[in-house]
């Protein structure tokens, strides 16, 4: 593929992504590809918005930490001995070794290299051997911190300290999930991530594309949910978040071979909420599928221009994992939803191949499509602003 000039022709060109739906076309497949546009991608979205490492239950008691990573920046939280919870850098201020790995409870950070002990707070408490460095103060490090946010459960971090505040910005699906209490919704913390070689939007379009659902899934499992029954809410331009619903056949339907929740539904709902799905994205590295009986969720955390990682995991009501037999029924929604996950998998493996045919070309959408349209309003806004700024620096 010819490598993009990113110019004010490049940027202009992306207006016609951000049309009303029946007018709009795709972002330019450099936008999935190029080396170079993912550099300034980073500076447009990675350094600014918000993003999503994982649920406050992770780090639920005074010593609790986990560890995660998004744009090659390892990360840990912490909840300290005072109950604050924490994002901090996980890189020591020695020797870059990294200062927690998994989850856990500790009293400290400990880094294992040199035994450099950091408290939760992200302070410097011990630095053996130090005494002699002219000059060294250990008064005076620290590990960063970054800016925090929770929503509804979810922990997000800023690397711009001067970013303005998440919340007010997702009072629309805060209004459409608030019968679901995500806030204590409970799972399992997952144990690892899984690497995939395409780019991180590949996988945030495909994770909230109705048009797709009953052609690549068309089957039983899938069709209780017919792409048909979307119907996509208006937004306030600055939004920072995007949902669709989607109708179902019956009440309480799910992703399995009777079609029927096996699990108890968020005993909230309304009737209309039990017919119906949600399917959510805060780009850019939240996904969410939410369902009358659970919510799974998936991390994105972008890699480079052609890999990305995710982290995916499930939510139900309070008090759910402890009745009889949830075990086996969670497993036979695991395995029913696993094939139509496989399915997902190998559609961006291909579409990664053809975004860099020189014959790929800018598609246009279906009104099934609104999803992608309104995640092109999100990331046009900020590409176009971020290129006038670097414009007037130059």
């Amino acid at each position: 593929m010819k490598r993009p000039s990113l110019d004010d022709a490049f940027f202009a060109s992306l207006d016609s992504s951000v049309l009303d739906v029946n007018d709009a076309e795709m972002l330019p497949p450099a936008c999935y590809v190029s080396d170079e546009f993912y550099e300034f991608e980073k500076k447009a979205i990675f350094d600014r918005e918000w993003l999503c490492v994982g649920r406050e239950s992770w780090a639920k008691n005074p010593g609790d930490y986990f560890t995660t990573m998004h744009i090659g920046e390892p990360i840990v939280v912490t909840r300290g001995q005072d109950g604050v919870l924490r994002a901090l850098s996980n890189v020591c201020q020695h020797r870059a070794m990294l200062v927690a790995e998994g989850h856990g409870t500790a009293r400290s950070l400990l880094c294992q290299y040199h035994h450099w002990a950091y408290g939760l707070d992200g302070k410097l408490i011990g630095a053996p051997a130090m005494e002699q460095a002219r000059g060294f103060d250990k008064n005076c490090v620290r590990l960063p911190e970054f800016k925090l946010e929770t929503w509804l459960g979810f922990v997000f971090v800023n690397f711009d300290n001067d970013a303005p505040p998440l919340k007010p910005r997702l009072t629309v699906i805060t209004e459409a999930l608030k019968n679901y209490h995500l806030e204590t919704a409970e799972g399992i913390q997952p144990d690892e991530w899984t690497k995939f070689d395409w780019n991180w939007k590949v996988m945030m379009e495909n994770n909230n594309d109705g048009y797709h659902a009953n052609k690549l899934h068309a089957g039983p499992l899938h069709d209780v949910v017919p792409s048909h029954l979307a119907t996509f809410p208006d937004l306030p331009d600055d939004t920072a978040a995007y949902f669709r619903y989607n109708g179902a056949k019956h009440e309480d339907a799910g992703f399995n071979p009777t079609h029927r929740a096996l699990l108890p539904v968020f005993p909230e709902l309304t009737r209309a909420e039990r017919n119906t799905f949600i399917f959510g994205n805060l780009p850019p590295t939240l996904s969410l599928v939410v369902m009358p009986e659970m919510i799974t969720f998936i991390i994105l955390h972008a890699i480079s221009a052609s890999e990305m990682a995710q982290t995916r995991g499930w939510l139900v009501a309070p008090g759910v994992m402890q009745q009889s037999l949830f075990a086996e029924k969670l497993g036979i929604i695991q395995q029913s939803v696993r094939g139509i996950v496989a399915q997902d998998l190998h559609v961006d493996s291909q579409i990664s191949i053809g975004l860099r045919s020189r014959f790929a070309t800018r598609g246009r959408y279906s009104w099934q499509e609104r999803s992608q349209r309104e995640l092109n309003n999100w990331l046009v806004q900020r590409y176009q602003r971020t290129w006038r700024d670097m414009r007037t620096t130059m």
